[in-house]
């Protein structure tokens, strides 16, 4: 296959993606205290948001490019 029509898959997957799952959580642990053997540690939530132009705009460029790969192709 061609990789313009492989680069638009993914994209148009990846914008697909973002339409079903706007939003996801990370975490991290950080240390807080340390006394000799003791640790004390938290958990910290973070929250981010893919906004619907992002993922319209990557499945967008995902279809033009799997059409130009497949015009192109002919």
């Amino acid at each position: 296959m061609n990789t313009l029509i492989i680069s638009g898959i993914l994209l148009a997957f990846l914008g697909i993606v973002g339409f079903a799952i706007p939003v996801f959580t990370t975490q991290q642990t950080k240390d807080v205290a340390r006394v000799g053997d003791l640790q004390i540690q938290t958990q910290e939530d973070t929250s981010h948001v893919i906004p619907p132009l992002v993922s319209g705009g990557a499945l967008i460029l995902g279809i033009v490019l799997v059409s130009g790969g497949l015009y192109r192709r002919r």
